[in-house]
C-alpha cells in the first residue's frame, strides 16, 4: 500500500478515540469465533480429536466386557449400555481438562497480553474459551453417540429424545467443570504444574465414581467417595437418560454441583486472571 492510500485508509476509520466500545457479547462472540477457527481449522487435529474417545470407548467395552455379567450391569443388556453414558461425562472431564490447556496458550503465546492493551472485558476472554471448547464438546459427544450405535451395539432405551437430554446433561456439565480447569490455570500458570494438578483431579474422581464398575461391587471406603463425588452424579443422571431409568436425586444433584463448580470457578478464574497479568 502506498503512503497516501494508507493515509485515505486511516481517514475514512476515522478517529480511533470516537470508536464505539463492543459491549461483552460482542466480546465474546467475537473471541469464540477465533477459538472455533484454531480449534477447527488443523483437519488433522479434528480428526484425532474425534478418533481419541473412540478409540478409548472401544478399547475399555472389550476389554472389561466380562463386567457385564456382574450384579448391577447385568441388568443394561450389555456393558456396553453401562458404559457408554459414562464415556460421555468423561469426555466432558478431558474436555474440560484441556480448556485450561489452551488458555495457558494463549497466555504463553502473548495473546492475552495483547488484549489486556485493549478496552475489553478479560472476562469475556475466559467466557470465550469455555464456550469454544464446549462447542468442540458437543461435536466430539455427538461423534461418539452415533459411532457406539453403529459400532458397538449401543441401543438408549430412552431413545433419540433421552440419549438428546443426555447430551445435553453433558454438555451442560462439561461447561460448567471446563470453569474449574480455567481457574487452576489461572491460578498455577505452568504447564507441567497444570498437568500434574489436572490428573490428579481427574483419575481419582473418573475411577471413584459409578463410570466403569457398580459401587456395589467396590469396597466399602471408595463406595463413601463416590458418594461425594460430583461425577457420580452426572453418569447416574446421564445413564438415566439415556437408558430410559428412574432419575431419582442425580439429575438435580449433578446440575446443582455443577452449578456451584461453575459459580466458584468462573469468580477464581476472573479474580487471579485480572491479578495476575
Amino acid at each position: 500500500m502506498t503512503p497516501s492510500r494508507h493515509r485515505a485508509a486511516v481517514a475514512a476509520l476515522g478517529d480511533p478515540a470516537a470508536w464505539p466500545e463492543p459491549g461483552f457479547w460482542t466480546q465474546v462472540r467475537v473471541l469464540t469465533a477465533r477459538s472455533l477457527r484454531t480449534a477447527f481449522g488443523d483437519r488433522r487435529l479434528v480428526f484425532f480429536g474425534l478418533l481419541q474417545p473412540v478409540v478409548l470407548l472401544l478399547l475399555f467395552s472389550q476389554v472389561f466386557s466380562g463386567v457385564g455379567a456382574l450384579p448391577g450391569v447385568a441388568e443394561y443388556q450389555g456393558y456396553v449400555n453401562f458404559l457408554v453414558p459414562a464415556t460421555l461425562v468423561n469426555i466432558a472431564m478431558t474436555t474440560a481438562m484441556s480448556s485450561g490447556a489452551g488458555l495457558l496458550a494463549e497466555i504463553y503465546g502473548g495473546f492475552t497480553g495483547r488484549l489486556r492493551c485493549l478496552p475489553i472485558s478479560l472476562f469475556s476472554v475466559l467466557v470465550a474459551r469455555t464456550l469454544a471448547d464446549s462447542a468442540r464438546l458437543g461435536v466430539q459427544l455427538v461423534v461418539t453417540a452415533l459411532a457406539s450405535v453403529a459400532f458397538l451395539g449401543f441401543r438408549p432405551a430412552g431413545g433419540v429424545p433421552g440419549l438428546g437430554l443426555a447430551l445435553v446433561l453433558t454438555l451442560v456439565v462439561g461447561w460448567c467443570l471446563s470453569w474449574v480447569f480455567v481457574a487452576i490455570t489461572t491460578w498455577l500458570r505452568k504447564a507441567e504444574t497444570l498437568q500434574a494438578a489436572s490428573f490428579v483431579v481427574m483419575f481419582p474422581l473418573m475411577f471413584s465414581s459409578s463410570a466403569y464398575m457398580p459401587l456395589d461391587t467396590m469396597p466399602a471406603w471408595v463406595r463413601t467417595v463416590s458418594a461425594v463425588n460430583p461425577l457420580t452424579y452426572a453418569i447416574d443422571a446421564t445413564r438415566a437418560l439415556a437408558l430410559a431409568r428412574p432419575l431419582g436425586w442425580s439429575l438435580p444433584a449433578a446440575l446443582l454441583i455443577a452449578a456451584a463448580a461453575a459459580a466458584a470457578g468462573s469468580f477464581l478464574a476472573a479474580h487471579t486472571f485480572r491479578a495476575h497479568p
